[in-house]
Parts: C-alpha cells; structure tokens; sequence
C-alpha cells in the first residue's frame, strides 16, 4: 500500500465531540416520577452508598492525516490512537485498575487501505462507511467505546460511571455521565428547575427515546462556585429498562455517590462536572497514547519508504 501524509497539523480536520453526537429529535417523556406541575429540586436520601464505584473513561487522538494511493486515485484517511480504562474507588483509595491503547488506520472500504506498520507502532485498517471525516470520526469513537467496555468487562463493582452518554450500554451496574450540555432535554414549563437546584440537589426523572434505545435520566448539580446558572450541572443516563420505581431508587443512589469526587477549579480546568477519577484517568491514557510528534515522524517515516 501507497501512502503519504498529510502536512497539515493532525488536529485539523475533525473537531467533532463526542456528546455533540447527542439526537435533538429524540422524544422526551418528563411525567414519570412528578407531574409537571409538581417538579421541584429533590435532596437525594438514599438507604445506602455504595461501597466500590468504577470509572471508565475513553481518549482518542488524531496522530496523522493521510493520504492512501490506489488505483491512480487518492483516499483520505487518518491514523489515530485511542484508549480506554478503569478507575476502581473503595472506601478511601482509588486504583487504575485497567488500560487498554489501540491503533488504527481509518478508511473508506473502498479505499485499498491495509495495516501500517512503523517503528514504534502499528496501525490496522479499520474500514469507514465513506470517507467523510464524520464518518471517521464516528468510526474511532466506536473502536474506543467497545475498548471502555472491554475494560468494565467482569467487575464486582456496585456503581460503574461511564463518562459520555451510554449509547446502548446496558451494563445493569452501569450510568453514563454527560459533563457538557449541548442540548435541551427538558420542556419549557419545568427547564426553570435546573437554575434552581442546589448543590447535590437533583430533578426528577425524564425519559428519552431515540436512536434505537431508551434510558432514564435527570440533571444533578454538584457542589462549586457558580459563575452562570447551569455551573455544576450535570446529566445522568440509566438504561431504560425495568419499572420507574426500580430507576428512581438508583438515581437517588447515583446522585448521592457522586458530589463527593466532585473537582475543585485550582486542581481541575473543568471543574467541578470533570470528576477527579476521571481526571486522573484521562492524564493516565493520554501518557499511553505515546508521543504524538514521535507517532507522526514514524508514520513520515513508514510513507517515505
């Protein structure tokens, strides 16, 4: 296979984000623990905590743009490196428990693209729908997602964070947790609740279906200095399955668990919504994702000869 690279800086060329992905014609049920009329700000009371709590996080970088030469045309494609891993949390200590780096070379089918091979890494064809870079980047953030859930794979956890939307994963321990807001879930007669949470105070539950799957969710503010009205607030996704009865009693739990990891803003730039295992986490994959000006000048390397 024939390839070269592209001179432009690598992060040029796709600047999408993962929780942009988020469906705004999704359908929103908001009557399912309150009646609109009564929602309120609610202080989680919970039984108990739980005693272990995973976290799972995924990282994917651009390493190189290129360029693959078949049959006297040239097809965009893009080498990147992703990662994933698991922070365990029980009592006091937290623990990088797993990590998981992968490598690929992102190309339309049709391209005549096959594995690179360089120095210091090696990066398979991963075929791509077309050769759009949506459709790269949707097909990176696939590679990265089955990684977090090989890594969540056998725990003994009671509570597993994914950070990100859950998108399918039914993990019955699981929740996803979205730190950014990009869209409006709530209606307008009860979107004025989030502006009046308190710290650790949650909404009711919503319901959202779309894309193939349902889930349970509801918005939490955690504890920190507020700048603007949604400072702090965050949303939470459980798979839509079983009773609602079944769902509030797991937010109630989730909500509590988690202030405590909240982020404090002289240690964290996303402070408070990027937890600190989730923090420590991302710093750790990114280390294993390798130098990305080496990555490159092998992959120069590697087109050259």
């Amino acid at each position: 296979m024939r390839f070269s690279v592209e001179t432009w800086a690598p992060e040029y060329g796709i600047g999408a984000d993962a929780d942009q992905l988020e469906d705004v014609s999704e359908r929103v049920e908001v009557e399912l623990e309150r009646d609109v009329g009564d929602w309120a700000p609610i202080v989680p009371s919970p039984e108990s905590v739980p005693d272990s709590i995973m976290f799972i996080d995924g990282v994917r970088r651009i390493d190189a743009r290129v360029w693959i030469h078949h049959d006297d045309g040239s097809h965009a494609g893009v080498c990147a490196s992703y990662a994933a891993g698991a922070v365990t949390c029980r009592g006091a200590t937290a623990e990088v428990t797993a990590v998981e780096v992968g490598r690929g070379l992102f190309a339309a089918a049709t391209s005549g693209a096959g594995p690179v091979v360089t120095r210091h890494a090696t990066y398979a064809f991963a075929p791509t729908a077309d050769e759009t870079p949506e459709a790269s980047y949707l097909a990176i953030h696939e590679r990265m997602t089955s990684l977090e859930l090989g890594v969540s794979a056998g725990h003994d956890c009671e509570l597993v964070v994914f950070d990100g939307p859950l998108r399918g994963r039914n993990d019955p321990h699981g929740v996803g947790y979205v730190k950014t807001q990009h869209v409006q879930y709530l209606p307008e007669p009860v979107a004025p609740i989030l502006a009046a949470l308190d710290d650790g105070q949650r909404t009711p539950l919503f319901l959202v279906s779309g894309r193939g799957f349902t889930r349970y969710s509801w918005y939490l503010r955690l504890p920190g200095p507020r700048n603007q009205p949604l400072s702090g607030i965050v949303r939470l996704e459980l798979p839509g399955v079983g009773t609602v009865a079944d769902a509030v009693e797991r937010a109630e739990v989730v909500s509590a668990a988690l202030p405590r990891f909240a982020s404090e803003a002289h240690k964290e730039s996303r402070a408070p919504q990027n937890l600190y295992p989730i923090a420590g986490l991302e710093h750790r994959l990114r280390h294993r994702l390798g130098d990305a000006l080496l990555l490159e000048r092998s992959l120069r390397l590697a087109a050259a000869s």
